[in-house]
């Protein structure tokens, strides 16, 4: 069997396939393996260049192949699409993965840690803990209308109808509905006490970071965006500018242009949509503070606010705190206040 110079391996739960080509691009290898028999199989190749589908489990594969000498390049999913040549099945995905990885202009994705995926496990969580909260005070408030109970928005109308509910003495309620909704007060209350822990484990990860709390300097930027972005970017150097982050995150406008006219839309909206919300959420709260204090701060905010939209507002300032973030990334440096804004 000739050299192999690259291989295409599509990872999957239990059956793995695997297309190696040799150094003229001639395919001699196409094999299956077992979940089992994927480290002792890449750990009698001699080292070559592997390319896997960025999805489930590839960070782990692309940092055990590593360590056996391999070099690993993750592709996004939908740059290996166009390479799938027929109908779709596990060797002609491994295929075109072959073939996508040997590609000069191919993007990769950067291999995540152990920790970052870990923080990044964490903030998941803390978000899906936050759906079930606004779901189950929604099953509250629904509930209890039926008996014609209804309460304000915000955190006082949920404390209200929690009363109601615990109080025996308030006839409004049958016996059973209040059996029912009590088990949903109990879960609300677990559900926001889970909330609070996990929210001091971030912050606890945010003063251990260096990087983190250099972040969290940028206006806009708290402990959990700042922890957020350094597990979710694990290598900054693989953008070539701070647009390309923006671009990465989906904060960019989109493009439909032709015959030398340029035409452009709304932002793509495109990579990470939790990053993107926190950074929108941030700009939001630095467009209030501008608000309340006015426009001597941030006079080009200001006028940007006088032309457009708040919500457009918002995109643009979140597009300059990403580039800013990229730049404070990639040089090591603190972030410091415009001259116009320190004057």
């Amino acid at each position: 069997m000739s050299e192999i110079t690259a291989i295409g391996l599509d990872t999957a739960k239990s059956v793995f396939q695997v297309h190696g080509i040799d150094v003229d691009h001639q395919p001699v290898l196409r094999r299956q393996l077992k979940r089992r028999q994927v480290l002792p199989f890449f750990e009698k190749l001699p080292p070559c260049l592997i390319g896997i589908e960025a999805c489930s489990a590839s960070h782990h594969w692309s940092r055990e192949l590593t360590r056996l000498g391999h070099t690993v390049r993750l592709i996004p999913p939908r740059y290996v699409k166009p390479y799938v040549k027929s109908q779709k099945n596990d060797a002609i995905d491994a295929e075109a993965i072959c073939e996508a990885v040997t590609r000069p202009s191919m993007r990769f994705v950067a291999t995540k840690s152990r920790e970052q995926q870990a923080m990044l496990m964490l903030h998941r969580t803390r978000h899906l803990l936050i759906r079930q909260r606004t779901a189950t005070i929604n099953a509250l408030r629904a509930h209890l209308v039926e008996f014609g109970i209804a309460a304000g928005i915000g955190r006082n109308g949920v404390e209200a109808l929690l009363k109601v509910i615990t109080d025996e003495n308030d006839d409004r309620v049958p016996d059973i509905a209040r059996a029912c909704l009590m088990v949903l007060g109990a879960q609300l209350e677990s559900i926001k006490s889970h909330i609070h822990e996990l929210d001091a484990k971030i912050v606890a990860s945010h003063r251990a970071s260096e990087l983190s709390q250099r972040l969290e300097e940028i206006p806009g930027v708290g402990p959990r965006i700042a922890t957020a972005l350094v597990a979710s970017i694990a290598d900054p150097k693989a953008f070539k500018s701070g647009r390309q982050m923006a671009a990465w995150i989906g904060l960019v406008p989109k493009q439909n242009s032709s015959g030398g006219k340029d035409k452009l839309g709304g932002v793509t909206k495109a990579g990470d949509r939790y990053l993107r919300s926190m950074l929108m959420i941030g700009a939001l709260s630095v467009i209030k503070r501008v608000k309340q204090l006015g426009c001597t701060k941030r006079p080009w905010l200001a006028d940007l606010m006088a032309r457009r939209p708040v919500k457009v507002a918002a995109i643009a300032l979140a597009n300059k705190i990403i580039r800013m973030v990229w730049a404070m990334m990639v040089s090591g440096q603190r972030y410091r206040e415009p001259v116009a804004l320190a004057a």
